[in-house]
């Protein structure tokens, strides 16, 4: 299991040319060998994208695409992944606050079952990003099972902070999507002043030993380390800080 970089922990540094250089530059002097390309400036072609991880010897592995541009725009999408030699065309999450009514993943259904057929056709992987919302329960269900059974061409960015905020097991689902999972979201989940906050991984109360026993034994390809906020603290801190827990971890 690779272990990388979601850029949007740092996507304030990320909305030119120069800066998405210096970054992925910074990226790479941690020891990361791959990221996620998510919330970087639209003006950045993927060509340049390609150019510059390529100069740094970093691995497109997965992006995270508007869900706009999979409705209206999906053959650039996947000619943009061809470009990047990106094999995973990641989505965020389906249309923000749709998410908590059977209605919202009916209508996310009835798109992505073909958009995800079109994208397996074409030899790429459309993959899902959750976040607590999708532990909703539909029909008995949590949503995620619901989504996984109707789309199944799908895979799954399954982040292990927002199952734990969805009142689940990361490794339980870990193991309910074996075989669909090839990348992984790797944050900690942490309390602080009776608030959740989100951490660098190994700051936190997750029980990482069995989250990548279980990712490693299910197959996890890729984990990408990402920290939504901060919390103040230099992203780039973060980074590193979660990747040397990381290595102390045996990864």
């Amino acid at each position: 299991m690779k272990i990388g970089a979601q850029l949007y922990t740092v996507r304030e540094f990320t909305q030119t040319k120069n800066d998405f250089e210096e970054t992925i530059k910074k990226i790479a002097d941690i020891g990361y060998k791959c990221v996620q390309i998510s919330a970087i400036s639209p003006e950045i072609t993927a060509a340049e994208v390609k150019e510059i991880c390529d100069k740094y010897d970093i691995e497109i592995v997965i992006t995270h695409t508007p869900l706009d541009r999979f409705k209206q725009e999906l053959e650039e999408v996947i000619k943009d992944h061809e470009i990047m030699d990106c094999k995973y065309i990641g989505l965020g999450a389906l249309t923000w606050g749709t998410g908590n009514e059977k209605q919202g993943y009916d209508d996310f259904i009835k798109d992505f079952r073909e958009i995800s057929a079109t994208i397996a056709d074409e030899g790429y992987k459309f993959m899902y990003h959750n976040h607590d919302f999708e532990f909703m329960r539909i029909n008995g269900e949590p949503a995620l099972n619901y989504i996984a059974k109707e789309i199944p061409d799908a895979g799954f960015t399954l982040d292990v902070f927002w199952v734990q905020a969805g009142g689940a097991d990361p490794r339980e689902w870990l193991e309910k999507l074996a075989g669909r999972v090839d990348v992984i979201h790797f944050k900690d989940y942490v309390i602080h002043d009776g608030e959740r906050r989100m951490a660098e991984v190994g700051e936190g109360n997750l029980n990482w030993e069995g989250i990548i026993h279980t990712a490693i034994k299910v197959g996890v390809k890729y984990a990408m380390v990402e920290q939504d906020d901060c919390y103040g603290r230099d992203p780039f801190e973060c980074l590193k800080i979660s990747f040397d827990n990381i290595k102390k971890m045996g990864l």
